[in-house]
């Protein structure tokens, strides 16, 4: 079926493809949009994130990638700063002895097979509006209006917001809808040993190598090989977005392959 697919789309001038493709893909996005937009979890989410608006406006706040990098940072220095945590990170909570003041996971297999952990945890959380039925909702609990496609960046999270093919994009947005100035990344290494398909789903073999804890996607889980090469494009967005409001995302990932942003060492930080 692939392979007709293909056929046809090759057979088919790119403008005519284009449109139809783009066509299709407002046709989804309008089926989704009333749940997305009226259901009475999203309108609760929707007037908790307005309430968010430029909340830590001039605040600096990082953002904590899970690659393997983050087991080497000295994490103790983040304690009283503003941390967005994201995905399996409440695995290292017990290590660090304190939570991330926010926390964030779209990724549908992330949150299916960590649902009852997401649950427990206090801090406020930004989750795929996919997964509201997954998660209960709570005055802790905000779902966000999430897409795979057509590519923006959103200054304001209430709508819909695009995934980038990363969480960590979604958190740079995030972090700018509250004002954060300066953003800065550690643990984006922007490298994996799993290679293969982009986006196509494996089951872990054993331990993981890709992250800062060998039990992240350990054996038996089911995860989604890295698009970078997508992702790229996305983090290309959101330094334009920041520059273009006189603000700044700093890269400080030890070791870390990401080349879209200014780097900094980060101990100096502190």
């Amino acid at each position: 079926m692939k392979r007709i697919s293909a056929g046809i789309k090759r057979g088919i001038p790119r403008p005519i493809w284009e449109a139809a493709r783009n066509s299709w893909l407002a046709m989804r996005h309008l089926a989704l949009w009333p749940a997305a937009t009226f259901h009475p979890k999203r309108r609760q989410s929707i007037r908790n994130l307005a309430a968010l608006k430029d909340s830590h406006k001039g605040q600096r706040a990082f953002i904590l990638g899970n690659g393997p990098s983050l087991a080497k940072t000295e994490i103790s220095l983040l304690e009283h700063e503003i941390t967005f945590g994201m995905n399996r990170v409440f695995l290292a909570f017990p290590k660090w002895g304190f939570d991330c003041s926010y926390f964030l996971a779209v990724n549908d297999l992330v949150i299916e097979q960590s649902a009852d952990d997401i649950a427990q945890l206090a801090m406020p959380k930004f989750l795929s509006w996919r997964s509201h039925q997954l998660i209960q909702n709570s005055p802790t609990t905000n779902f966000l209006h999430t897409t795979y496609e057509r590519p923006k960046f959103s200054r304001d999270v209430c709508g819909r917001l695009w995934e980038g093919a990363t969480v960590t994009y979604v958190a740079l947005q995030l972090a700018y809808y509250m004002g954060c100035d300066p953003v800065i990344l550690i643990g984006v290494d922007h490298n994996f040993s799993s290679k293969g398909k982009p986006n196509s789903t494996i089951v872990s073999k054993g331990d993981d190598p890709d992250h800062f804890d060998a039990r992240y996607f350990g054996r038996g889980f089911r995860w989604q090989l890295p698009d970078l090469d997508t992702s790229e494009i996305a983090y290309e967005m959101a330094r334009k977005a920041y520059e273009a409001d006189g603000r700044q995302v700093l890269d400080a990932t030890i070791g870390g392959k990401l080349e879209v942003f200014p780097k900094v060492e980060y101990d100096s930080l502190f």
